[in-house]
């Protein structure tokens, strides 16, 4: 049976299915001062319904499409988010004055809700949180990974086979606007995105906390499916243009590859995030 223990310092020996075992401060707060418009708004229909199923969530104002008052109003009065501001909750304009307030090409599907940034959740929630977990734990970490559609994509795909929590480098990845929250499709919402300074301090946290730290990587001599990770499991992803970082890579207790063929051995991050994730949850039953 698979146990949590950690390899001896220096050790690389990988775990096969089938061998035996070898044997950040307190959370910040919003980021409200300075921030731009287009920060201000989520937008989607499943983006801005999740947001305001979010307890931890703040709004201020729902602005739809003429036409969709009625089912704004049904939602806001089911909402566990707490409204804080002055005058109507729901605000009905129209298609280019709901545009005026997002970003250009903005695909908003005729709903926009204007919030206050979560309170970013610290890597300590997420390790004490596997402390107490009844299941197996896993965290997804993004090395350099810039592309806000992809964030948001992987954190869906995080929700979707009930990872922990994502994990990105403050000064490299995307923040958390309606883009990003757009591609989530409400998964920022359920998925902790945890913000770190250095990534090859938090792998290391991880791997004192009992997990087993796995990069991707499409040239790696073994198929993830060849590898046993235990209850709590790291998969470390890097940019499609620079992969991992050696820092990163170096930290990884293995590396492992998706069975892709070698025409084209490589996939968009957030596909081979959930084929990765898909692969350790296939076969567990459903919480």
């Amino acid at each position: 049976m698979p146990t949590s223990s950690r390899p001896e310092k220096g050790s690389r020996r990988h775990r096969f299915k089938g061998a035996p075992d070898a044997g950040a401060g307190p959370p910040r707060p919003g980021q409200s001062r300075g921030r731009s418009g287009a920060e201000r708004w989520l937008y989607g229909r499943h983006a801005v319904a999740a947001a305001l199923n979010n307890p931890e969530r703040v709004w201020r104002r729902l602005v739809v499409l003429a036409g969709e008052e009625a089912k704004a109003a049904a939602l806001v009065a089911q909402a566990r988010a707490e409204r804080r501001g002055e005058g109507e909750g729901v605000q009905a304009l129209d298609r280019p004055g709901l545009g005026a307030l997002l970003p250009e090409d903005a695909v908003h599907q005729g709903w926009a809700l204007e919030v206050e940034p979560l309170v970013p959740p610290d890597l300590d929630d997420v390790l004490r949180a596997a402390e107490i977990a009844a299941g197996r734990s896993i965290v997804l970490v993004l090395d350099q990974v810039t592309d806000p559609h992809n964030v948001g994509a992987v954190l869906r795909s995080a929700a979707a086979f009930g990872a922990a929590a994502v994990i990105v480098t403050e000064h490299a990845a995307p923040p958390s606007t309606g883009v990003l929250g757009k591609a989530a499709s409400g998964a920022l919402e359920i998925v902790p995105l945890v913000r770190v300074v250095n990534l090859a301090r938090a792998l290391d946290r991880l791997k004192e906390a009992g997990f087993w730290c796995c990069g991707l990587d499409a040239e790696a001599p073994e198929p993830l499916a060849a590898l046993d990770l235990g209850q709590r499991a790291a998969l470390v992803l890097g940019s499609e243009g620079g992969g991992l970082r050696r820092l990163v890579r170096e930290r990884c207790d293995y590396l492992a590859r998706l069975p892709t063929r070698p025409e084209l051995p490589s996939l968009n991050v957030s596909n081979a995030a959930a084929i990765a994730l898909y692969e350790l949850v296939r076969g567990s039953p459903p919480e």
